[in-house]
């Protein structure tokens, strides 16, 4: 019995001598043969090499695009969904400060804001009570005062999110101006939400808003 070894090939291809492919791998000729061969065998036997595969695209990071926001309602009250939205961003490591304009009664202001789960920060004006009517003794510094903030935090950008309840209201009553209201919000950072809620939205919001939700039944 010859002692030669071969190596099975697929069927119906001829099996390969171990000598053969030794001598091919120490000529270079002799390995191109050895491959034409083979590549003559595989069409034979109906294989053929699959297609190249072309490299995948790039993957690029994008930056995080916030939304401009309306939660509207014909009449006064606390969106609950919008506040624990944000408590729970705030809980998750985010940026966010809610600022109420025409909530009052707990003399905060600005001095007093109040700081929650660690991210979230509470600001309301300092007035007495809530404001539910123009011209109130102090009303117009206390919201301008809110609202000085709020500006400040639009053109710098060091939040990931704001809520501002019931500034449509606010300038409904002429404690606030719309057109420095809609000057400030187009200089917000495109990473930031913003969040209105209340009634009386100014047209102008609404019109730049990418998203505009409407209460239209009460409790």
């Amino acid at each position: 019995m010859s002692s030669r070894r071969y190596i099975q090939g697929l069927a119906g291809i001829a099996r390969t001598d171990v000598a053969v492919m030794t001598t091919s791998l120490a000529d270079p000729q002799a390995f191109q043969n050895s491959l034409d061969r083979d590549q003559q065998a595989l069409q034979r036997a109906g294989l053929r090499p699959l297609p190249p595969v072309a490299d995948p695209p790039p993957l690029y990071l994008v930056a995080p695009e916030g939304q401009l926001q309306v939660h509207t309602a014909p009449y006064r009250g606390s969106f609950a969904n919008v506040l624990s939205q944000a408590m729970r961003s705030a809980g998750l490591g985010s940026r966010v400060l809610i600022s109420q304009f025409l909530k009052g009664g707990v003399q905060q202001g600005p001095a007093g804001r109040v700081q929650l789960c660690g991210g979230l920060v509470w600001l309301r004006p300092e007035v007495p009570l809530c404001l539910s009517s123009p011209n109130h003794p102090g009303g117009a510094e206390a919201v301008a005062a809110v609202w000085s903030i709020c500006r400040q935090h639009l053109i710098q950008g060091d939040l990931d999110q704001l809520v501002l309840d019931e500034i449509g209201l606010a300038v409904a009553f002429g404690y606030l101006n719309e057109s420095d209201v809609i000057a400030a919000l187009e200089q917000r950072p495109a990473s930031m939400d913003v969040i209105i809620t209340g009634p009386a939205i100014p047209a102008g919001v609404v019109e730049m808003a990418d998203q505009v939700t409407e209460l239209r039944r009460g409790f």
